[in-house]
């Protein structure tokens, strides 16, 4: 997707030197364009951890990057299963919810099994990370295809005039690669000149619907409105929601859907004033070991700070200002679980299905 008309992914290898792992900075945006770069599996982690990068897909992806890298600061062969271990072990303690970090970790460590010589095992790290990448962008692609007949069906409905959709946090192209997930049939639409306005929900604390969906949008030409998180339920009152998409973290098998706080909420306005809800997601996102999202899937709690302090651009520097009670208690829940029985359905790479443990497993290939 395009950043100032330039195309970037979010994560690359850089052009001169395959050591080096090259991210878009995401704490920066919109305010400043920041490209970091990743030389160890130490600094993998604290861009995972500290969500330099953010996003189900593209975490997994750095993650296998990060493996690769681990493995290039081995400088023996002695117990290298163990170190190995470790690697894998140290990587997935960096954030707890979303799935697709583990997916990608559990399939470049099950592919280097494939040799025994440790330079063997970096080369198809390397190389498995750069297919997980090229993957997941065109399973995002997928989405796109799969999920614009929903937005067309409601476009043909009000005979051509503007359908909104509304969204919740970013599950766009820089939480994807390319593409997005939930922004995805949206990118479609706009390309195939259906009218389509999108409601931005800002996504307290960290305003990555703000701050991240509303700059990759305007980049894009989308028409787009922010909005405060809590006016959601209005606009589908007022009937001014025609459906929601947003993404997921982590989606377990019967079709419960992990993903930004404060999803749920709008899940269930959707339900009470009978607006599709749809969650757009790779199937790399599905945790085929969980059978009941809501009481299994992990929940993340993060630093008091990211609720007691909002953090803005003033005087041409990031700014940080308190706006609580210094001494007033606070909890961080990044996640909630929305039940399958809000979801109208999952848009996939492989088709759109119903939010339940009969339809998702056929999509499993």
């Amino acid at each position: 997707m395009k950043i100032n008309n330039n195309y970037y992914h979010t994560i690359w290898v850089d052009k001169t030197d395959s050591k080096k792992i090259q991210i878009i900075d995401q704490r920066s945006l919109p305010f400043e364009f920041k490209i970091k770069d990743l030389r160890t599996i130490k600094e993998t982690y604290i861009a995972i951890k500290d969500m330099w990068v953010r996003g189900a897909p593209l975490i997994g992806v750095t993650a296998a990057y990060g493996i690769y890298l681990g493995l290039l600061s081995i400088e023996n062969s002695k117990n290298l299963d163990q170190k190995i271990k470790e690697l894998g072990e140290y990587l997935e303690s960096s954030r707890p919810t979303a799935i697709n970090l583990k997916y990608a970790i559990d399939l470049v460590l099950g592919k280097i099994q494939s040799s025994d010589s440790l330079e063997e095992k970096i080369n198809i790290a390397f190389d498995t990370a750069n297919q997980l990448k090229a993957t997941e962008i065109e399973n995002c692609r997928l989405i796109g295809v799969n999920g614009f007949p929903l937005i067309e069906k409601i476009s043909k409905a009000k005979k051509g005039a503007v359908v909104n959709i509304l969204t919740h946090c970013n599950a766009g192209w820089l939480a994807c690669i390319d593409h997005g997930t939930a922004t995805a049939p949206i990118y479609f639409a706009h390309e195939k000149g259906v009218k389509i306005h999108v409601w931005v929900d800002e996504t307290r604390p960290r305003n990555q619907g703000a701050r991240l969906t509303a700059f990759e949008l305007e980049q894009q030409g989308v028409p787009h409105t922010v909005i405060a998180d809590n006016t959601g339920g209005l606009l589908m009152q007022k009937g001014m929601v025609d459906l929601v998409i947003v993404g997921s973290d982590r989606t377990s098998v019967n079709g419960d859907v992990a993903n930004k706080i404060g999803t749920y909420l709008k899940a269930l306005a959707a339900h009470d004033n009978s607006i599709p809800f749809y969650v757009a997601l790779p199937l790399s996102t599905i945790d085929w070991d969980t059978d009941d999202g809501i009481n299994e899937i992990p929940i993340e709690q993060r630093d008091e700070n990211e609720v007691k302090y909002v953090e803005g651009w003033h005087n041409d520097q990031m700014t940080k200002v308190r706006i609580m009670p210094e001494k007033s208690p606070v909890v961080n829940y990044a996640f909630d679980v929305t039940p399958a029985k809000y979801v109208t359905a999952l848009i996939t790479e492989n088709g759109v299905c119903k939010a339940n443990k009969t339809n998702i497993e056929r999509l499993k290939i």
